[in-house]
C-alpha cells in the first residue's frame, strides 16, 4: 500500500506506552490502555517508550502475557483502532483485568503488529505520525483499510 492510499487528513495519531504494555497489546490480551485522560475513538499507531516499567515485568499476568517475546523500545510495533473511551463507574468491578482504578480506559481493536520495529521518538499524549512514518508502517501492511 502506498501512501497516496491512505486517507488524507487526521485520520491517525501515535500513542506511545512503556513497555510491557505495548507488547501485552500486540499479544491481543490487552485490550484497553489506561490513561489519565480522555481519548478520541479512531487509529493509532502503537510506538513502544523508550522507558520500560520493570515492576511490570513482575506481574504474573503481564509476564505469562509477553512470555518469549522481545521488548523492543523507541519505535513503532503496531496499529490499532481506539473503539471506545471509558472510566468504570465507581465502584464497579473494572471492565477487564488489566483496567486500573480512575482511569480512562481505551479500547483496542483490529491490532496488527508489524514485522520490523520502525524506530521514532514518542511523546506524551497524541502525536501525529510524519507522512514518512505513516510510508514505512503501512509499507508492512499492505492489506490494512482504515
Amino acid at each position: 500500500m502506498s501512501v497516496a492510499t491512505l486517507p488524507e487528513g487526521d485520520w491517525i495519531r501515535g500513542i506511545s506506552i512503556k513497555q510491557p504494555w505495548t507488547t501485552a497489546i500486540l499479544t491481543g490480551a490487552k485490550t484497553i490502555e489506561n490513561r489519565p485522560r480522555s481519548w478520541r475513538t479512531g487509529w493509532v499507531l502503537l510506538h513502544a517508550g523508550l522507558e520500560t516499567d520493570r515492576p511490570a515485568l513482575r506481574l504474573p499476568l503481564v509476564a505469562r502475557t509477553i512470555r518469549g517475546r522481545e521488548l523492543v523500545t523507541g519505535a513503532v510495533i503496531g496499529v490499532a483502532r481506539i473503539t471506545d473511551c471509558h472510566q468504570d463507574p465507581d465502584g464497579s468491578p473494572p471492565c477487564t483485568e488489566w483496567a486500573q482504578s480512575g482511569k480512562w480506559h481505551l479500547v483496542l481493536a483490529d491490532v496488527q503488529e508489524l514485522a520490523l520495529p520502525v524506530p521514532v521518538g514518542g511523546q506524551l499524549g497524541p502525536w501525529k505520525p510524519t507522512p514518512d512514518l505513516l510510508a514505512q508502517v503501512f509499507q508492512q501492511l499492505p492489506d490494512f483499510r482504515p
